[in-house]
């Protein structure tokens, strides 16, 4: 499975088009990634930003087995158990890529928080849209509590980064309950009126992101 299939679902669920391809952008080297971002271990998925005045490089770091298990059981043919965490870690650094991207297109700085709140939510609909078309008989309401109740964050993390990392899941889950409670009661135009809402989320700057989830969620 290459990544680029991720983007693609994420531009078609967003309506935001591919200026760039991720693929074209992927590094799977640990040991250059250790090396660019001074530090001693790589997690299995990392975004790499340079800045130089106002250029901007970007590259995305994916671990090579995290890949090589995918390519070996693709969740956009059947989405499990087994290959769950793995969707999403590479799902995670798609969404990283591909909202910095855009919004770097539209000359907009984007913040830590709001990027790996996006990208929690990324997650939760991605895999929402994904699981209803492969069982459309069953409604995954086990999904929010695997990705948010029983999500643990790395304790080798700094402090401020882990407290980073629980409010982005802690506002994202807000988002998600709301959402899951309005399409597990269907009706006409429900998911026509959600799909509206998320495009009109996407393109939100951190402070009107974070207003919207306390103002509706």
């Amino acid at each position: 499975m290459r990544l680029t299939a991720l983007q693609e679902l994420l531009a078609g669920i967003y309506d935001v088009p591919l200026a760039h391809d991720v693929h074209d952008f992927l590094v799977t080297d640990p040991h250059a990634v250790a090396l660019a971002a001074d530090v001693a271990a790589v997690s299995d998925e990392q975004l790499l930003v340079a800045r130089d005045g106002e250029d901007m490089a970007i590259a995305l770091y994916v671990d090579a087995h995290v890949l090589a298990r995918l390519a070996e059981a693709d969740p956009l043919a059947r989405l499990d158990g087994a290959n769950l965490a793995d969707w999403w870690t590479a799902l995670e650094g798609v969404s990283h890529f591909h909202y910095l991207a855009f919004h770097a297109g539209h000359d907009r700085e984007v913040s830590r928080l709001e990027l790996e709140t996006q990208a929690e939510i990324d997650k939760y609909v991605a895999t929402l849209w994904l699981l209803r078309r492969q069982h459309p008989e069953h409604f995954p309401r086990e999904l929010h509590r695997l990705l948010f109740a029983r999500a643990r964050i790395d304790p080798r993390l700094p402090p401020q980064r882990a407290e980073l990392y629980r409010r982005a899941s802690a506002y994202a889950g807000r988002f998600c309950r709301r959402m899951e409670a309005r399409l597990q009661r269907p009706a006409d135009g429900t998911w026509r009126d959600m799909l509206a809402e998320l495009r009109r989320f996407y393109r939100l700057n951190e402070t009107r992101k974070l207003a919207h989830i306390e103002r509706c969620a």
